[in-house]
């Protein structure tokens, strides 16, 4: 059972202290309490399908920020052989927020980028809080661009909110090198599968974002700004972040039923968190099928694929078309 549980979650969470009061409890006094403990457990899996079966868009964005959610890095030791890292993007300094390297997944040689948060304080202030500079956006691209010379498919993790807004940032262009990535991504003539693993935020996770497979994790959220940035921005006011949340649809059942995503990757009931090794494993899995699908196309057909991809997203009704789709 996971540490740190969530608002919603708290009747669940209460229910699984007591089942582990309990146990203790028939330990210390050495009695059989089997029957009591099964109730409770049955009881406290109808109650946790339960609350996963509704779920807020409000209460997806809790989960994706639970403190013990999975990292890039967890999931590269749990399934990445042999990984070898790259550092530095040959200009200005090596961004710790952005890894990139190579490894073995399964059969499959791969380049594999990610946007890496921390732990906590030390490593938080190591990996700049996930959020990163222009070097690191630099590095991404270098490290791609090695990719397609030695014919490796890419596989990007994205779980981030936002690139760095401060001053630096700014001096040294990453909006320049966020664009530089998008249009040099998209001429890449290699596959590339790209998961959101938690937090897509803004230009931030699009930096490594373009690709011929997009997958996302089943609680995680994708979004061009935050609930509270949108609240902010819309209301004045960022305690109307879960209303925000609703309106931007951000959670992979709506990208998902938009066309943003190509396929939902399932969490274990209750997140990640709840058991990393299991939602390491659908990861994993899911990578590998959209690899085994992408395998045989041409470099020509797969750049060509790429850009219908991104041409058909969004659509704009006016007029009578908007009112028969809403009617």
């Amino acid at each position: 059972m996971a540490g740190a549980g969530m608002e919603f979650e708290k009747s669940l969470t209460e229910l699984e202290q007591k089942i582990e009061e309990l146990k203790k409890f028939a330990q210390v006094e050495n009695i059989d309490v089997s029957n009591e403990v099964s109730k409770l457990e049955r009881k406290a899996e109808e109650l946790r399908k339960d609350i996963f079966s509704r779920l807020s868009a409000w209460q997806v964005v809790q989960i994706m920020r639970h403190p013990e959610r999975p990292h890039a890095l967890d999931y590269v030791s749990e399934f990445v052989g042999q990984f070898l890292e790259v550092h530095g993007d040959r200009h200005f300094a090596d961004d710790k927020a952005m890894i990139c390297g190579f490894g073995q997944l399964d059969e499959h040689r791969i380049g594999l980028v990610g946007i890496q948060k921390g732990r906590d304080t030390k490593e938080n202030l190591m990996r700049n809080f996930g959020m990163c500079q222009p070097e690191g956006y630099r590095k991404a691209l270098r490290f791609m661009k090695m990719c397609e010379k030695f014919r490796l498919p890419i596989v990007s993790l994205i779980d981030t909110s936002g690139a760095y807004p401060g001053l630096e940032g700014e001096e040294r262009s990453v909006a320049e090198a966020i664009a530089r990535n998008l249009f040099e991504m998209s001429h890449l003539r290699v596959p590339i599968v790209v998961a959101v693993i938690g937090e897509g935020g803004s230009g931030g996770a699009v930096g490594i974002g373009v690709g011929d497979r997009m997958l996302m994790m089943e609680y995680a959220y994708y979004s061009v700004i935050s609930p509270e940035g949108c609240a902010a921005i819309l209301w004045k006011d960022r305690a109307k972040a879960e209303r925000a949340a609703e309106a931007l649809k951000g959670t992979a059942k709506d990208l998902l039923a938009l066309g943003v995503i190509d396929e939902i990757v399932p969490e274990p009931l209750g997140g990640a968190h709840r058991d990393p090794k299991a939602a390491a494993l659908n990861l994993k899995m899911a990578l590998k099928r959209s690899l085994q699908a992408l395998e045989g196309m041409s470099p020509e057909r797969l750049v060509e694929a790429r850009y219908s991809k991104y041409r058909s997203m969004g659509r704009v009704l006016e007029g009578l078309a908007q009112e028969a789709a809403a009617g």
